[in-house]
């Protein structure tokens, strides 16, 4: 389909907001709804100052804690980074939409859009930078500015319409605990020698699983730099909200997307691979120092920010809002996962409440301690399964290479913080025991758990021949003087852009509505759903379709 010649007897005059990227006629200014600003970074637990851990150096991160609400009980879903993003971006557990593999590309249900696009919807500008890393490739239609090239909000020709800028701080992540000499040396030239962590005064809290040897000691002295470093860069990005009259207008989240990139931290449902730092500020809406011990899920993240901007929130979402009037309840239980991480398949749930976990592991036959290149970098992982081989390990830092695993797990996380103590078979816990099991089972059934479905089969309902679907492109109509445009294809929504003469193409903006056609412009649209290909594009001044 083209927008033919005859329409372009009816263009008229360009209208601003099209223009800028803002497609919606009746945006609304501010007023009373705030900006949002994330601050993600990657692979860690709660190893923060306002946590009590007493090793970090983390100022900036601590005062947003004290200026906002701390949450002691924040969790991710799965313990590593793509799988829990798809969950962050779409309000939905993983296994719902079968997005639970690590680095697998999905199809997401028609009905699943990113919700940064309902925000764009109702008109906020909506900025990434720049990690997406959600399973699915992102569209045109989730980000008014992608990727490293802009300036997160600063970039809105209208200073008064609302934004959520997402900005991700990747100096945490696992690689760069194990990074060269080099490249750490330059960690420390950021972050001050007077900072430098000694590894031999960090030792004492090793997580207890982990044998205490000098490269495991230096392993977790080079995460507390990398935190102290990405808490430096955080506190830049909230210096430049505050430099442009913005902080008291505006909701700060900081969250991690699991916890330590550290052995038996990331990857794993257990605490350490799911307990996570999430700080809250948001001036006159909540109450400055606090802290929350509610179960909270990054889950929760979509209808919260959705709620917070006025947004209705779709009914298939499974998260819950956290602040604001329509707060809801907390939870009996949080839910886990775990699935094929990389090269290894793995099929574990869980649950937990304020105090016991339980794990179903559904492939007892395995060990834990099977092989990943990529976890197997690691000098601390080198040297734990150097001294299991070598019959040198101790206590619960045997446990992770027992031959099989237990069906079930129970642990008790007030006692037994590192869940190195199973309780499962222990008859004075049946009965919790049976109540968890129960609440997992009907939590699976609930979400209608994919991971029962093998890999295989799930992503030939997806992508039949393994070929991506690819969505049709847009129909255009001119009704009252205004281009309306639909997308024959369920689930998928419209961006157009413009080019007037003699420029360049403007970035990609959503339709939500008519807009008023462009005078003395191009005008290109296509059609776009997560998990399909783009369809081609609909040129306004030509007669073909271009790829």
């Amino acid at each position: 389909m083209t927008i033919g010649h005859s329409l372009r007897r009816h263009i008229a005059t360009i209208v601003v907001l099209l223009a800028a990227g803002i497609v919606s006629p009746e945006f609304c200014h501010a007023d009373d709804r705030p900006n949002i600003l994330w601050i993600s970074c990657e692979d860690i637990s709660p190893n923060l100052g306002c946590y009590g851990d007493p090793h970090a150096i983390t100022p900036n991160l601590d005062q947003l804690a004290a200026d906002g609400v701390r949450f002691d009980a924040a969790f991710t879903p799965a313990g590593v980074c793509a799988v829990v993003r798809s969950s962050v971006i779409t309000g939905m557990y993983a296994p719902s939409i079968g997005s639970q593999h690590m680095r697998s590309r999905i199809v997401p249900p028609a009905a699943v859009k990113a919700f940064p696009e309902m925000l764009r919807a109702a008109g906020y500008f909506c900025t990434n930078r720049s990690k997406t890393d959600y399973q699915f490739e992102p569209t045109e239609s989730i980000w008014d500015r992608q990727g490293d090239d802009h300036q997160d909000w600063r970039e809105r020709s209208d200073p008064n319409q609302p934004f959520f800028s997402v900005v991700n701080i990747t100096v945490c992540h696992e690689s760069k605990i194990r990074h060269s000499q080099a490249d750490h040396d330059a960690v420390i030239q950021k972050i001050g020698e007077q900072n430098k962590c000694d590894p031999d005064l960090v030792g004492d809290t090793l997580p207890d699983y982990l044998p205490n040897t000098p490269a495991a000691r230096k392993n977790w002295a080079w995460y507390h730099d990398n935190i102290t470093l990405m808490d430096q860069m955080a506190g830049e990005v909230l210096e430049r909200l505050k430099e442009d009259g913005l902080a008291d207008n505006t909701l700060v989240v900081f969250w991690s997307d699991h916890g330590m990139g550290m052995p038996r931290g990331k990857r794993w449902i257990y605490d350490s691979g799911t307990h996570i730092p999430m700080i809250m500020r948001w001036p006159d809406h909540l109450q400055p120092g606090s802290a929350r011990e509610d179960l909270t899920t990054t889950v929760d993240l979509a209808p919260t920010m959705l709620t917070v901007a006025g947004v209705r929130v779709p009914r298939h979402m499974q998260g819950r809002v956290l602040i604001g009037p329509d707060a809801q309840d907390e939870p009996a239980y949080l839910f886990f996962h775990r699935d094929r991480m990389d090269e290894v398949y793995e099929l574990q749930r869980g649950a937990r409440d304020r105090r016991w976990k339980y794990i179903r592991n559904y492939m007892p036959q395995r060990p834990y301690s099977q092989r990943i290149d990529y976890m197997d970098e690691m000098p601390a992982m080198k040297d734990w399964r150097r001294l299991a081989a070598a019959g040198k390990l101790v206590g619960g830092q045997n446990n992770w290479f027992a031959p099989t695993k237990p069906i079930e797990e129970l642990y008790d996380t007030e006692n037994d913080p590192w869940e190195l103590d199973n309780l499962a078979d222990r008859p004075q816990y049946a009965d919790r025991l049976a109540r968890m099991r129960q609440a997992t089972e009907a939590w699976q059934d609930q979400i209608a758990d994919t991971g029962m479905i093998p890999e295989a089969v799930l992503m030939e309902e997806m992508k039949p021949g393994g070929k991506t679907p690819r969505t049709e492109p847009p129909v255009s109509s001119l009704i009252g003087g205004k281009l309306a445009f639909r997308s024959p294809t369920e689930g998928s929504s419209v961006v157009v852009r413009i080019r007037p003469d003699g420029q360049q193409w403007g970035p990609w903006s959503l339709v939500t509505k008519s807009i008023d056609p462009p005078a003395n412009a191009s005008l290109q649209a296509k059609a776009c759903r997560i998990g399909f290909r783009d369809s081609k594009v609909v040129e306004q001044d030509s007669d073909r379709d271009d790829q």
